[in-house]
């Protein structure tokens, strides 16, 4: 339809104003997505056009903060980081060595055990690998990213150490985003950026930025650390995304409105509880003191003065609380990606629908097990310890460098172990995945099943099993 412009064109110049309908209707035509007009329907949504960085950008540290207040004080954000870090780190993502030779896997093994699965590995000395995994899955969970820094150590000094490194979880508040840039390099938040985009150090304070117990007196600067000394641990969800965010961040305002509801239900059913009453007056026109109803027990007889009235309050009823909070439970789990149920409601839930539903969020489950903890984390301290093997393996008589390591997940419950591992063992059978690979996926060490079968068939005077060589495709240790 032609408005005044329009038709004052036409008067004008009928040649241009055809041109403007025809390349008018031409864009009614194209624009035919309901969800990008302009209208009440759509009213108030948003539609930047920033990269994923910038998306976040200024709001990424109230997030943060928000996030970890959430975690503090709501339950339902509490549960939700238990539940993921639960399920993807549980006992630990285990390492298991490849070398050459058995006996220098043994050796090697034993190497690993001292140092990365002890307190050692630990810059502070509290946690082994499997604790660090834990910190890095909730740091992730929580503020969206976590640095992990590597710490070279003098066994000179530090004769305790196997390996002449540890590590350092370190959260993501030590970048100094003061910082613009390094010489002819990029500065953004803390992280500086070489040419090719890539990131090829980091601005690190040398305290936590909100340490009230050792600020006082400190002269608050930072240092450029080599990337190669740090992992940068986070989710990324578009191409480019150099930096995380916080896992809560499409449902903090429903965690936040179901708390705010959830403590009013509580008040109203505190108010709902007290039970009150209020005597009249009598036809006399005195008005009762209630000295005779100060106690009442049951099967009280009390007395009235003539006239007098006695009417119970009516305190408000609490309807409708169990399906409002039910219903907004199932949008905070979605959002996180995880099964209601594993909410703590198992409410109607029989073997189908539990296994239904525990494929879904397993699916979740291992993907930020390959993609954040082995991946990332582990894979990054895999290389830290391969390139400190050599410089210690002459003074520590150290077995020859390993060939590369292999994770293994942990185990997974199952929901019906009699049918599971039946069907697992008629893949195995049917050739449709090999044993290593069904005892990875289940969370066990094939290597260490191997060694305890042999070790129980030489207990047991039985001939030992052959123990089954890895396979091809097995060489990732998938």
């Amino acid at each position: 339809m032609a408005n005044w412009i329009d038709r004052a064109i036409l008067g004008i110049s009928p040649e241009r104003g055809a041109r403007r309908l025809a390349a008018r209707a031409k864009a009614q035509v194209l624009m035919n997505y309901d969800a990008a007009s302009k209208g009440r329907r759509t009213h108030g949504w948003k539609a930047p056009s920033t990269d994923a960085d910038t998306a976040a950008g200024r709001s990424r540290k109230q997030l943060r903060f928000l996030s970890r207040d959430m975690i503090r004080n709501r339950s339902l954000a509490a549960r939700g980081q238990a539940v993921v870090t639960g399920n993807v780190v549980g006992t630990g993502v285990m390492p298991s060595i490849r070398a050459e030779a058995e006996a220098d896997t043994t050796e090697a093994m034993d190497v690993i055990r001292d140092h990365l699965l002890t307190p050692a590995i630990d810059a502070y000395g509290v946690e082994a690998l499997p604790g660090l995994q834990r910190q890095v899955m909730n740091a992730v969970f929580s503020d969206g990213e976590v640095l992990i820094r590597r710490r070279m150590r003098d066994l000179r000094y530090e004769p305790d150490l196997r390996l002449p490194f540890q590590v350092q979880i370190m959260e993501v508040d030590y970048l100094d985003e003061t910082i613009t840039s390094h010489g002819q390099n990029e500065v953004i938040e803390g992280i500086e950026y070489g040419p090719t985009g890539r990131a090829v150090a980091y601005h690190l304070y040398d305290i936590h930025p909100g340490d009230g117990l050792h600020l006082k007196g400190h002269r608050f600067t930072s240092r450029r650390v080599p990337a190669q000394q740090i992992i940068h641990v986070r989710r990324i969800d578009r191409p480019g995304q150099m930096r995380g965010v916080p896992w809560l961040a499409p449902v903090m305002m429903t965690i936040g409105e179901l708390s705010d509801y959830q403590e009013s239900q509580i008040l109203k059913q505190k108010i709902a509880s007290l039970l009150a009453f209020f005597v009249e007056a009598g036809d006399d026109g005195q008005v009762f003191d209630g000295a005779k109803l100060e106690e009442v027990s049951p099967g009280a007889i009390v007395g009235l003065s003539t006239g007098q009235k006695v009417t119970p309050s009516e305190p408000p009823r609490v309807d409708g609380y169990s399906d409002f909070m039910r219903e907004g439970v199932r949008v905070i789990a979605t959002g996180l990606g995880l099964t209601y149920e594993s909410f703590g409601d198992l409410t109607g839930v029989n073997f189908s629908s539990g296994r239904m539903g525990r494929m879904e969020m397993d699916r979740f489950i291992q993907v930020w097990q390959q993609q954040l903890i082995i991946g990332q984390m582990c894979q990054g301290i895999a290389r830290w310890t391969l390139d400190a093997w050599p410089l210690v393996r002459m003074s520590q008589d150290l077995p020859p460098v390993p060939a590369g390591f292999d994770w293994t997940p942990p185990r997974r419950p199952l929901i019906d172990p009699s049918k599971e591992i039946g069907a697992a063992i008629e893949e195995i059978d049917a050739g449709l995945t090999s044993r290593q690979r069904k005892q990875r996926e289940m969370g066990y060490d094939p290597d260490v099943i191997a060694r305890e079968r042999a070790e129980d068939a030489r207990r047991d005077g039985a001939p030992a099993q052959p123990t089954p060589q890895p396979d091809e495709e097995d060489d990732n240790g998938w």
